[in-house]
């Protein structure tokens, strides 16, 4: 009886879906709530109404929305406003959410395996538990992101601001390195000093199955907390800023990580930690 009282109060409404940018409507979704529902829960049901419709909500003003288990998979979330958005255990497959604003989002438990986040402004988002399996983490913001137990493995994690994030469990994160273009890396030498490094799209360059990885030369664009760096690895070895540097020899094996080469990591934080 009970049961079907609660299901009686529930009503149909409308409920659109604003664009950030321009303030005009997007989607208008058709859900089914209590009227004393939530904004953030009407918000959420509509959201899911619209992937399931395949929308396109790119730049859609999500703040807030409460989308907990949600089904996202493959949704176009690119520069969306997800801020103190509540996603925890949300399936965000191989989504789009390149540029988003996810700061303070809940993320926790999200299975974001394959998705697009390059850009994505993470700070301080709870991600503890999450599923970033080779998901593009390329220049995002994850400034004091919650990530215990996150598993990180093959996500790229390139220019990716990862100051003060917690728990971030990257011994154990393969990171992938595209085989075509530029990189930056990031090296530690002695006394501390570390040096950011262009690795031109020219040189050979490899990596294991951990995050250490290897160029035949680089080029060094900044040395940060001295006027050299010097190799950790043979002492002698110097990095200048506007200087190219070539070692002896570079071995291509590319599954020996601690072999002959310049070696680097593609995250300022993983060569701080080393």
């Amino acid at each position: 009886m009970g049961r079907e009282m609660a299901v009686d109060t529930l009503q149909k409404i409308k409920q659109d879906i604003i664009n950030r940018f321009s303030g005009t409507v997007m989607f208008t979704a058709e859900i089914e709530c209590a009227p004393d529902a939530l904004p953030s829960i009407k918000l959420g049901l509509a959201v899911q109404v619209a992937v399931k419709a395949r929308a396109n909500l790119a730049g859609a003003n999500l703040a807030c929305a409460y989308l907990a288990g949600a089904n996202l998979a493959r949704a176009n979330l690119a520069d969306a406003y997800l801020a103190d958005a509540y996603l925890a255990d949300a399936y965000l497959a191989d989504a789009n959410l390149a540029g988003a604003y996810l700061a303070d989002a809940y993320l926790a438990g999200a299975y974001l395996a394959g998705a697009n986040l390059a850009g994505a402004n993470l700070a301080r988002a709870n991600l503890a538990r999450a599923y970033l399996a080779g998901a593009n983490l390329a220049g995002a913001n994850l400034a004091r992101a919650y990530l215990a137990r996150a598993n990180l493995a093959r996500a790229y994690l390139a220019d990716a601001y990862l100051a003060d994030a917690k728990s971030a469990e990257f011994a154990v994160a393969q990171t992938r390195i595209l085989p075509e273009g530029d990189l930056i890396g990031w090296k530690k030498c002695l006394r501390g000093v570390i040096v950011k490094l262009r690795i031109p799209e020219a040189a050979k360059r490899s990596h294991a199955f951990g995050r250490k990885c290897r160029a035949e030369y680089a080029d060094v664009i900044e040395v940060i907390g001295g006027e050299v760096g010097v190799s950790q690895y043979d002492g002698s070895t110097e990095y200048r800023a506007g200087q190219r540097v070539t070692p002896d020899r570079f071995d291509e094996n590319w599954q020996e990580e601690c072999s002959s080469g310049i070696h680097f990591f593609i995250t300022r934080l993983e060569a701080e930690n080393y």
